[in-house]
């Protein structure tokens, strides 16, 4: 990945939505060759997918919360990571190092909705040992645009 890549990834985390024509200048290339590298990060991964970035209050979960979750001895990881994909308010799932085994990130409705998934669904998973959950009493900075650095043999 080169200077030009990065612009385009920087250019795009701020306004996903802005045109080719727009990266094209920001990339000092063609629409075409533009075009044509948004595509090879794509092929490469780099680029994940596209989405809007949606106001949690508007759309119902304003209430966020983590939860930290600790695994019995001998339990299974894979059980209880693939046991979270139906929870559309599990945002993000760690692996963590201490004396917690993951940390979730949810966004629900309310405190009813946290209850009823930290007692009711995750409490009940075989292999659960303990959980402690964390709220946001408000959100000072909240965001998903990575520091896009360049390679150790780049100058900065």
């Amino acid at each position: 990945m080169d200077s030009i890549d990065r612009n385009i990834l920087v250019a795009l985390q701020h306004d996903g939505a802005s045109g080719l024509a727009e990266l094209a200048k920001v990339a000092g290339l063609s629409v075409s060759a533009t075009a044509e590298r948004v595509k090879r990060l794509e092929e490469r991964g780099t680029i994940r997918g596209w989405r809007a970035d949606l106001d949690p209050a508007a759309v119902g979960c304003p209430l966020l919360a983590w939860v930290f979750v600790t695994l019995r001895p001998g339990a299974s990881d894979a059980k209880f990571r693939d046991g979270l994909a139906p929870f559309e308010h599990v945002l993000e799932c760690h692996a963590v190092s201490g004396p917690w085994s993951y940390m979730l990130k949810l966004r629900v409705a309310g405190l009813p909705e946290l209850e009823a998934f930290v007692a009711g669904e995750l409490r009940r998973k075989a292999g659960v040992e303990r959980t402690e959950t964390v709220l946001a009493l408000s959100t000072v900075k909240e965001t998903a645009i990575l520091p896009v650095a360049p390679p150790d043999d780049e100058e900065a």
